[in-house]
Formats: structure tokens, sequence, C-alpha cells
């Protein structure tokens, strides 16, 4: 996968089973089924440091090794692909133009878990993508590298995709198994986590679909290998996605700790029209917000935790000079009260708060003392709900108050946008 970029138009060709073998694909699932027993090859991920790229960055080896020593058969592999976050687009252009690696590192994790099942959930809006996993299952069990005693080895795999709904928690780990069991796609209680209690209540193993695609290189080129790339807390590369507000917007692949100036001004082609940079979310919507010399921090967890916000799953949004903070971040909040789920009444009731209170700022209402209820509301949610997405907009929102006080002021005292 390292050095694949997608750019916005850019034609990159669909890889077809041939084309992904004469590059190595198969070359890791044919040596783990030959000579490589599944703790060994777990313990190779761990020893890679890959961490998850859907957005929480949990080390991979670890949740592989929870999974392969919970108790119950049969178990099972989900390859995330429900990608909802505003503004991300690398696992459907992954499944798109390179299905065969995402489908060998599904393949890779299926035999480290000891699972007979693996699924590819995958947005259902993303009918291309869909169609070319389908292709690629098709082919792969044609040559033999998937169903019934794999390679001629003892190992079965049955591989199915399943679309996803397209609501926002849908893509949560354990909604996604709701989902696929027959169920409305909503977020479980935990404890239990997937690996012990999962689909249909055995051990699973849920993984983003770029996490799975950085594993055949792994085993193909090893640890080491990988650990020379990035940066020794967050190793390999990772796909990042620029949105319309820069000249090239599209997904790029880069090393992590890569300085976030290169992806904005290399890549991207800096702001459209040469605007001056007033802010920026460098994880996406439930990230925190940063000032523009934060440019030339490095693009991994550690780094963008030091400077105050996260990596997330690699969704940067820019806001140039004019943009009102106040405007933006009532969009969020807006964003993650219409994508609440509604099970959990704290998540609700923080949610539709932020709203509230944000919209009487936006129209000049409630007074300064109204700003200092917004930590209260992200100090009441924590700690509850069935999945993160309670705790989503507080990042957003407490930034955009310290950050940029003067566009809340301008509010409260105008009831519109600073000029």
């Amino acid at each position: 996968m390292n050095g694949v970029l997608f750019p916005a138009g850019h034609p990159a060709g669909d890889e077809s089973l041939e084309a992904y073998r004469a590059r190595g694909g198969y070359e890791a699932w044919h040596a783990a089924l030959r000579s490589l027993s599944p703790e060994p090859l777990i313990e190779q991920v761990t020893a890679a440091g890959l961490r998850g790229r859907g957005g929480a960055g949990f080390p991979t080896g670890r949740k592989w090794a929870l999974a392969r020593q919970a108790e119950g058969t049969p178990r099972y592999v989900v390859c995330n692909g429900g990608e909802d976050e505003p503004g991300s687009m690398k696992d459907r252009l992954l499944l798109e133009h390179h299905p065969h690696l995402v489908l060998e590192g599904t393949l890779l994790a299926a035999y480290a878990i000891g699972a007979s099942t693996a699924y590819l959930y995958i947005n259902r809006l993303y009918e291309r993508a869909l169609a070319r996993a389908q292709a690629a299952i098709a082919e792969a069990l044609a040559e033999g590298e998937v169903g019934e005693h794999v390679q001629g080895s003892p190992f079965s795999i049955e591989v199915q995709t399943f679309p996803a709904p397209t609501t926002y928690v849908a893509g949560e780990d354990t909604a996604a198994l709701e989902a696929i069991e027959g169920k409305e796609a909503l977020p479980r209680p935990k404890p239990p986590y997937p690996v012990t209690v999962g689909l249909h209540g055995k051990p699973t193993l849920v993984n983003n679909v770029e996490t799975l695609a950085n594993v055949p290189a792994i085993v193909r080129q090893g640890p080491a290998w990988f650990r020379g790339l990035g940066t020794g807390d967050t190793p390999g590369t990772m796909i990042f996605c620029l949105g319309e507000e820069v000249a090239r917007p599209g997904a790029y692949e880069l090393p992590l700790g890569t300085p976030l100036r290169h992806l904005v001004e290399v890549c991207g082609g800096g702001l459209r029209g040469g605007r001056r940079l007033k802010a920026i979310l460098p994880g996406g919507p439930s990230s925190a917000f940063l000032l523009p010399e934060a440019l030339d921090v490095r693009l991994d967890h550690q780094a963008l935790r030091e400077a105050g916000s996260s990596l997330g799953c690699g969704v940067v949004r820019l806001f140039p000079e004019g943009t009102c903070l106040l405007e933006e971040t009532l969009a969020i909040a807006e964003f993650f009260a219409r994508e609440s789920c509604g099970q959990c009444p704290a998540c609700r009731m923080e949610t539709g708060m932020y709203v509230a209170l944000l919209q009487k700022l936006q129209k000049g209402q409630g007074g300064a003392a109204l700003l200092e209820q917004i930590p209260k509301i992200g100090a009441y949610g924590k700690g509850k709900g069935y999945c993160s997405l309670i705790s989503m907009p507080v990042p957003p929102v407490e930034s955009a108050v310290k950050l940029f006080p003067d566009d809340f002021t301008y509010h409260l005292e105008h009831g519109r946008c600073p000029e």
C-alpha cells in the first residue's frame, strides 16, 4: 500500500488478482499457511507496532492476541468499512482500487485468531467498492485463496460482503455486529468487548479497512521494515484526506510523523485562492481545533496529543480567515446530535444541549455566562454512553471557545458573524 496517492480525479487503476500477485500479492498469505503458525504471526504484527487506523489507534497486535486467547468457537473477523466520517474517503478508495490488498489482510487476521468466517462490512452507499470487493472474493475463491482447505492447507475460510447502514454510529464496532446479525445498527454496552463476546456471542475481531491493508506488507517485509517508516509511537504510513478547501483535494498516504505543513502545502497545494489559514481540525470533527502555527506539528498520535488535539482517522479540515468558528462549531454539534442513535439518555441530552446553547450564542442570546456552561456539558457526559459519540463534540466545541473567543463574543454582542 505504501506510496499510493489518491488526489481527486486521479485515474488510479482497479487492481486485478493477476496484477496484485505481480507485485507480491498473497505471498504473505501463502507464507503464513505454509510456515507461520498463528502465534508468531500475531507476534509480527505486535512487533511492527501497527495501530488501528479507524480513529482510536489501539495496538492491532494486542487486539489480535485478545481475540486469539478468547474462549469459544466459531470465531469471526469483520473488516470495518462502514466509513461515514465526514470527509473520509480512504476505506472506499482502498476497496475500489486495491480490494485484494484488503482481502489478504483480512485473511491473515482470520488465520491469526482462528476465524472460520470473515465479513467485509462496507458502507452501502459505496456501490462500486462493494462490487469490487465481491469481484475480488470471487477471483480469490476461483484461485483457491479462499474457501475449503486454502492452498491445500488445513485452514478453511469463508468471506462475505455486508452492506453497512449509512448512519454514523453504524461504523462503531459493536453496531456493525448488530447490523450483521440482522438487527438495528446500535452500539452495545461494553464490557464485554467483541474480542470475547462479539458476533453471535462468539470471539470477533473488528479492524478498520486501512488497518488490515497494512498487514500483508508487514508479514512479507518484516516488522523492522515497517518500523523504519513513521515514528516510534506510531510506525508505518497513514492515508490522510483533504477536502475542497485546498487546491488539490484527495487522499494522500504519508509516513506517520510527516509535518502537517507537508500534507497541506506540498500535497494539497495550500488553501484555494491563496487564502490565509485560521484554524485546523487535524483529526476530523471529533478532534480539537488548532491554530495555524500547528502546521509544523508531526502527524502522529503523540505529537498531536501534545499539541492538544488528536490524529483520529486522518481527515484534516482547514478553515481560512473569514470563517466564523461559532458557525462551524454549531454545524459540528448539529451533526453529532443528528447522528446520536438515541439509545443513551445522557448522549441525547448532551448533544442536544450543545446545539441549543450554541444556537442561543449564535443569536446573541444568554450573555457571556452562557459560555461558562460549555465545560459543564462536557463534564456531565464523561464516562457515560454505550459508545464514544457522547464525548465527540467536546474537543471541537471547547477548543473553539478557547482559541477563538472573539467569534463567540461578537455573536453575543451583535447576533451575527464577525465581518
